[in-house]
């Protein structure tokens, strides 16, 4: 039922985009490359997503499939929308006349051809910008630079910086020359420490086997940390058996040995400097709507102090939401991802901030403060099921701790 009105509703889009096609050009040679078009792409997704797949994952050709059907799509709800405009328009005037004048037939006027060339000119934008970010944007790495205040930060640590990633999904990664400027992006900072937020695989253990050498190669004074996020757990995919996805598990710990990161499952680490102190803390995933909850805050903290100034990586930051902000052992700053601002929104810094992701989650993208505790939720190194990125690139986060007040 569900693909019935999938296709039911995009016919119903299609017959306006012929509508603004056919106002411009009555070209059977245009419009037939026009539904040639449609129709491969159409056909392809529905080939794509109908046919079984091991372990019902989500594949490469499976994310370029509804890549390019949401381009499709997207051109032609533009369409619809312009051209509804114009008939609603059409509509009024037939009526004006009817009713007001002494016309005695109800008759629309013709569509204007300017009209149809302006819809498919804005059209053409979402559509292109979508190839774009399939193209080029998914690895247009940014490195976005915070400077945040703290009364109590140890005076040894004024200064720190800290960089993090999250959300690789190397089971998406088709470049590797692409995604090792990212990691010598990252490396290039040089900062204390690197902490990865969770979400390294899409489903499996083995999408790492390709890159783990590359990731191996990320270096920072202080250490490289980790946590698991939702899809390291293997929830998305039907294995044979328990014991293979418990396997699946234990394998992915072991790539984050190797690469010489420290996994941190509900537990802490302290990092000395000059004889003072701070902790890094790192919970399991937790996440409402759904999602895992296997992180455990208290467990995390036991031992430490509500005066022990604390970093906290906790991959849903529904959990800082949830609890971590207001919880008593008082966390500084917690560093989140998962969201990824959904791959697709505008930002112009100091304008506009917008994704759907809003709608989703309380915060989505960057440094958020409440209770005078902040959160970063970092926009994702990687991408998932659409294979690109519109307006919300992929993210390296470098933030520097100071000691004192925020400058008014």
């Amino acid at each position: 039922m569900r693909w019935i009105l999938f296709i039911v509703l995009f016919l119903l889009l299609e017959i306006y985009a012929y509508q603004a096609l056919k106002t411009i050009t009555r070209s059977y040679w245009w419009l037939g490359i026009y539904f040639l078009i449609t129709a491969v792409v159409l056909g392809n997704f529905l080939y794509q997503w109908l046919k079984p797949v091991e372990g019902a994952v989500l594949t490469g050709a499976r994310s370029y499939a509804f890549g390019f059907l949401l381009a499709i799509i997207l051109f032609k709800v533009f369409l619809l929308l312009i051209m509804f405009g114009e008939d609603l328009v059409r509509l009024s005037i037939a009526s004006y006349r009817k009713v007001f004048t002494t016309q005695n037939t109800f008759a629309l006027p013709s569509r204007r051809k300017f009209v149809s060339q302006l819809a498919l000119g804005l059209a053409a934008i979402p559509f292109a910008s979508v190839l774009y970010g399939m193209y080029q944007g998914r690895y247009n790495f940014r490195v976005l630079r915070y400077t945040l205040y703290f009364e109590d930060l140890p005076a040894a640590f004024d200064g720190y910086r800290v960089s993090q990633i999250s959300d690789v999904h190397s089971g998406s990664f088709d470049n590797k020359k692409k995604i090792q400027y990212g990691v010598d992006l990252l490396n290039e900072q040089e900062s204390d420490m690197i902490v990865f937020t969770g979400d390294l695989v899409n489903n499996e253990a083995k999408e790492m086997n390709n890159w783990t050498e590359m990731f191996s190669g990320l270096k920072a004074k202080d250490g490289v940390y980790s946590i698991l996020g939702n899809h390291d757990y293997g929830d998305y995919k039907k294995w044979s058996s328990a014991e293979a996805k418990k396997e699946n598990l234990n394998t992915l710990k072991q790539t984050h040995a190797n690469m010489g990161w420290d996994l941190l499952l509900n537990e802490h680490r302290i990092i000395e400097k000059n004889g003072e102190k701070i902790a890094l803390v790192g919970v399991e995933n937790w996440g409402t709507g759904g999602f895992k909850k296997a992180g455990d805050l208290d467990k995390a903290g036991k031992g430490l102090s509500e005066k022990d100034f604390k970093i906290l990586l906790s991959h849903d930051p529904s959990y800082w939401q949830e609890k971590i902000k207001t919880d008593k052992n008082n966390y500084h700053l917690t560093l989140s991802g998962h969201t990824h601002g959904m791959q697709f929104g505008i930002e112009i810094p100091g304008w506009l901030k917008w994704s759907p992701a809003k709608y989703r989650y309380q915060n989505w993208a960057g440094i958020y403060e409440e209770f005078g505790r902040y959160i970063n939720v970092n926009r994702g190194f990687g991408y998932l099921a659409f294979p690109g990125r519109v307006g919300i690139w992929p993210e390296i986060s470098v933030i520097e701790l100071k000691k004192g007040s925020r400058p008014s």
